[in-house]
């Protein structure tokens, strides 16, 4: 879904040799709009150079232009500027970890280390930082936590997988016989996704043909307090609409896959006699593909033995996965080029949400593909197709997307982008048509909702 960047086709001989580019100020002088997009190539220009040195361990000639791009980004400049400023800096990690391999004696420091040094940036006052301290005391789960809610409240990024996951259970649902329905949700975190569902599930109590709707959901995740107050919130909202609900909280010990198996397992077991069981994967399973892929494997065959209704299945439609790291990073780039523009449409310069989000959230991604390698790397995202490949492997079949669920993710994004739509006018020239197509991609390709599964059981 995102054009991928090439390498620089300049070699590392050349580059040490001949006149080094010119820095990125000199050309963002110009007041015209063609010089700042000019500008903005040239940097993103050099840091796939840079990156390109780093793959050939040419870690002089590489610091060089670090040292350069360092100069002329910015945490508090334009999307590109702001983009350069966190990859510079992952390359800069990248570069300190092959150094010390090399030479145990060389310090270096981790990808945590290195996103835990931007906090001082990430705040316009110093009553902004109190107050998000304050918040967040004495609880390091309720940094991400945070940063989660501030992510759905300003982007349509997360919404737009809750509500086409939630249509697609409902459609997959609406002659269920008895009306009960099991939801596993492998990664719940606050359940923001469920009170859209739950008040549909209640309009149709009101149905004097259908019976009367119940609701069971196994919530996942690895902070046990997280999960009771998740739990509470639901249940107050479903005492609010008259439906039937129950909560129970599944915890995984930092991403163990072979106690989440176990407990998947013990869970079909006590699986409740004509309960239609729906399966919910939203940004979770890229964390179990690995190399071979066969921890994704396991985890697929274990929940098809839940013989489940429905598998909702949403996904960054990114190759953030690949063994080259210069195909990473060309990725890595592209994608976040989209999601910082994107940002920038609808936030302040000033916001101090977007700031955080950026630097806090994206931030510590783009470290993770760039700078991490082997088991350490967690974001591991990859392309609608190979999902789709390995669900049909694994005896799921693709279920269309309903229109309905169109519709709402036309209404998201006319909502936060209402002048992004392209017209009969844009022949897909120019730089303000190339920004709108990425902001666009930003919102299908960030969280593209690229699978929906069921059951071949369910289908035949």
């Amino acid at each position: 879904m995102l054009t991928s960047f090439k390498s620089s086709s300049s070699s590392s001989e050349d580059a040490t040799t001949e006149t080094p580019p010119p820095p990125f100020c000199q050309l963002a002088s110009s007041s015209s709009s063609s010089a700042a997009t000019s500008a903005s190539h040239h940097l993103r220009r050099l840091l796939f150079t840079a990156a390109d040195f780093v793959s050939q361990s040419n870690f002089t000639a590489a610091r060089n232009l670090l040292s350069i791009l360092s100069l002329n980004s910015s945490p508090y400049g334009d999307s590109t500027q702001r983009l350069a400023h966190l990859f510079t800096k992952a390359l800069s990690l990248r570069i300190n970890r092959l150094q010390q391999e090399q030479d145990p004696t060389v310090a270096t420091c981790t990808t945590n280390e290195m996103t835990m040094s931007t906090n001082s940036t990430v705040f316009t006052s110093s009553v902004c930082k109190e107050q998000f301290l304050f918040r967040t005391k004495n609880n390091n789960s309720d940094f991400e936590s945070c940063y989660y809610l501030w992510l759905n409240q300003l982007t349509p990024f997360i919404r737009f997988g809750h509500l086409t996951a939630n249509q697609a259970i409902l459609d997959a649902t609406e002659t269920n016989d008895n009306g009960a329905l099991h939801i596993l949700d492998l990664d719940i975190s606050q359940g923001l996704q469920w009170p859209p569902l739950m008040q549909a599930l209640a309009e149709r109590s009101s149905s004097p043909n259908s019976p009367p709707p119940s609701l069971r959901i196994t919530g996942c995740g690895r902070d046990v307090t997280g999960l009771n107050r998740t739990g509470d919130r639901l249940t107050r909202f479903a005492n609010s609409l008259g439906l039937q609900f129950q909560f129970h909280k599944l915890v995984i010990v930092d991403e163990d896959l072979p106690g989440l198996l176990l407990q998947i397992r013990l869970l079909a077991l006590s699986a409740v006699q004509g309960e239609t069981i729906a399966v919910n994967c939203v940004h979770f399973l890229y964390k179990f593909f690995n190399d071979d892929a066969d921890l994704i494997g396991h985890f697929l065959t274990v929940i098809k033995s839940l013989n489940p209704r429905i598998v909702t299945m949403a996904e960054r439609e990114a190759n953030h996965g690949d063994h080259s790291f210069l195909i990473r990073f060309s990725e890595a780039l592209d994608h976040y080029v989209a999601i910082f523009d994107s940002l920038e449409a609808t936030l302040p310069p000033n916001s101090r949400e977007r700031l955080t989000l950026e630097q806090r959230w994206f931030g510590k991604e783009i470290m993770d593909v760039v700078a991490a390698e082997a088991t350490e790397r967690k974001q591991r995202h990859r392309r609608f197709e190979i999902w789709g490949e390995m669900m049909k492997r694994f005896g799921f079949v693709n279920v269309p997307i309903g229109s309905f669920a169109l519709s709402q993710a036309k209404l998201l994004l006319r909502l936060h982008y209402p002048s992004e739509e392209m017209t009969e006018e844009d022949d897909g020239s120019g730089e303000d048509c190339r920004r709108r197509r990425r902001r666009i991609l930003a919102f299908l390709g960030c969280v593209s909702f690229c699978f929906l599964g069921s059951s071949n059981r369910e289908t035949t």
